[in-house]
């Protein structure tokens, strides 16, 4: 009896634990989208942590985020290794005209060894690229 009221509520609480607040219309929204096979984490706004990993929220003007892109880089752009190699980047996006009660993007992906973050509003046009800020294998 108690096994399955424990696995409901643990049920109930992971659900929970993965919704986002509700976007403030005084601020700019940044969703993250990450690839299928890589993880793309909210680090900082202008060189200041951020609390939450999975978006960004920021006054309207400018702004330079800082994101955490890792990914996997495949065996056939590395040589004779049969494991894909993981790459930890940080990459930085600067825009300059963020908007109140906007919803941006801001997308990453690699070619191979290299990073790359773009940055688009919601008619998916793009406003910025970003600029890698190093990288490690883990």
């Amino acid at each position: 009896m108690r096994t399955p009221l424990v696995i409901s509520g643990l049920l109930l609480l992971s659900g929970c634990a993965g919704l986002l607040p509700q976007p403030d219309p005084n601020q700019a929204w940044i969703d993250l989208a990450p690839g299928q096979d890589d993880t793309l984490h909210a680090l900082q706004v202008d060189e200041r942590d951020w609390a939450d990993k999975r978006y960004f929220e920021v006054s309207p003007g400018s702004h330079e985020l800082t994101v955490r892109y890792l990914f996997p880089v495949t065996p056939s752009n590395i040589g004779p290794v049969s494991e894909p190699l993981w790459r930890d980047c940080q990459l930085n996006v600067k825009f300059k005209d963020f908007a109140a009660g906007q919803r941006y993007q801001l997308e990453a992906g690699s070619i191979g060894f290299r990073p790359w973050a773009k940055l688009y509003d919601e008619q998916r046009k793009l406003l910025s690229t970003g600029l890698p800020g190093g990288c490690q294998r883990t």
